[in-house]
Parts: C-alpha cells; sequence; structure tokens
C-alpha cells in the first residue's frame, strides 16, 4: 500500500484464481508493468482473505467463479481501500461487478491490451485519491466582509469543472464519489470525493446536510412529506441525527 506523502508512483495487487494458468498469465502480464507491484497469488477466496489481511494491496485482480467462497463474495469482505478488477469468463457477472463499484470488469480471455487499460484506470483513481487526500481543506473567511463564494471546482471524469452553487439542488454520497443534482444538467456530476470534503466546500448558509449521504440547497427547498424533502418524483430522507438542525432552520 501506498501510506506515504511521496507522489505514487506504484499500485500493490494481488491476483486471486483458481486456475493455476490464469494466475501466471496475470502475473506475466503485471510484470510488464512498471508502476504495478505484484504482492501476492491466491488460489483461492480464503487464502486471499488471509493474505490480503496481513499484506493489504490496493488492487485486486478477483475470479468471481470459484468453490466455497466466489469473487462477489469475498468483495464484500475487502478493506475499503482495495478496489477490485473482476476478471471472468462469464459476461453475465458484469452487472454484479459494477454494482459493487468495481474499478474494471475483464473477460477471460484477457488480452495484455486490455490489462494495460484497467491498470492504467487504477492508476488514475489512485492518483486522484492522493491529490484528494493531500489537498488542504477550505479556508475560512477572516473578514466578515469577505464575499462569499458563488462556484466551486470539481474534478469529473480527469476534468475540472466549475459548478455554480445556484445551480445546485442537491448532493448524493456514494461511498469514494459525491453525485452533483444541478438545475441545468440532465445527469448528476460524479466527482471522486467523500461527504465530508463536499460539504467543507459549500457554503453554510446556501447548503445543510440532512442524512449522511445528502446535502441540499436550502433555496431549493420547496415541499417536505413526512420528514422527507421532496424534489419532483425524488423523495429524501431527513436523518435522525440532522433533524433538530433542520427543524432550527425550517422555524428560522
Amino acid at each position: 500500500m501506498n501510506n506515504d506523502n511521496t507522489p505514487l508512483t506504484t499500485i500493490a495487487c494481488a491476483i486471486v484464481d483458481d486456475e493455476p494458468l490464469a494466475v501466471e498469465l496475470l502475473a506475466s502480464y503485471v510484470a510488464k508493468i512498471p508502476f504495478m507491484d505484484l504482492q501476492g497469488k491466491y488460489s483461492n477466496a480464503t487464502d486471499a482473505l488471509r493474505g490480503i489481511s496481513e499484506r493489504p494491496v490496493d488492487v485486486l485482480f478477483l475470479d468471481i467463479q470459484m468453490p466455497e467462497l466466489n469473487g462477489l463474495e469475498l468483495s464484500h469482505m475487502l478493506p475499503e481501500s482495495t478496489r477490485v478488477v473482476f476478471t471472468t469468463a462469464f459476461e453475465q457477472y458484469a452487472l454484479d461487478g459494477f454494482r459493487i463499484n468495481a474499478l474494471d470488469y475483464l473477460l477471460k480471455p484477457i488480452t495484455f491490451a486490455r490489462f494495460l487499460e484497467a491498470c492504467n484506470k487504477a492508476l488514475q483513481w489512485f492518483k486522484m485519491v492522493r491529490a484528494n487526500e493531500a489537498a488542504p481543506a477550505p479556508a475560512e473567511a477572516t473578514a466578515a466582509s469577505e464575499p462569499e463564494p458563488q462556484s466551486i471546482f470539481v474534478k469529473s471524469e480527469y476534468k475540472l469543472l466549475q459548478i455554480q452553487l445556484d445551480s445546485i439542488r442537491y448532493i448524493e454520497g456514494l461511498k469514494d464519489y459525491v453525485k452533483i443534482y444541478t438545475d441545468d444538467a440532465p445527469r448528476p456530476i460524479l466527482s471522486l470525493m467523500n461527504m465530508k470534503t463536499m460539504e467543507q466546500m459549500l457554503p453554510a448558509s446556501r447548503f445543510i446536510r440532512v442524512h449522511r449521504s445528502f446535502i441540499v440547497a436550502k433555496s431549493k427547498i420547496r415541499e417536505i412529506d413526512r420528514n422527507r424533502i421532496v424534489f419532483g418524483d425524488v423523495y429524501i430522507p431527513i436523518g435522525d441525527s440532522y433533524k433538530q438542525a433542520f427543524q432550527e432552520f425550517i422555524n428560522r
């Protein structure tokens, strides 16, 4: 794992597959990629879980169909910092793979070009994670007269986007990502960021957190139905730990 403050140059990885030839093929691919560092090879999920707990990795190349404990089941037991690239001969598992936020899904037989593409995707992922972790928290206003920001910049699909605060309706947190719903875009903007960081970027005078997974723009609230904020056909719950602060806002 890359836990120091040096620039990210390598990604620790491991391979899990009950087919020895498949393991050796992927190991030979890893050896050709300078930024990949192979930390372990496992023939079953049980050994992999034990090995990763002792020697954590950034990325796990994980077969899905295995005896006793399959890859999908193992993926739910991994540390949050370990990302998964599924490898399988069965295309029907792709949807399940992406539902649990896998970095990629490789269909056997796996070519080196396709494997390299997945590794580059992993490299970009961890570079973005490292950049977000290293970014300083937004400084608090030092003077009462300092104007409030009217927009924020967020990273999305390797681009930096400027979003006008007036256009934001609400923000939804999804593990490592946030989805920013705006008035002027048909689809939400997806950004690699946690909700705490997102909350720090937004002025408290204009936004309020109402749930561990939701932040809403105060000026966009039009309807509240049984402890839920209504945006068209979307109902945003108000979490128990946020109800008092939300009620105080309503009373004001």
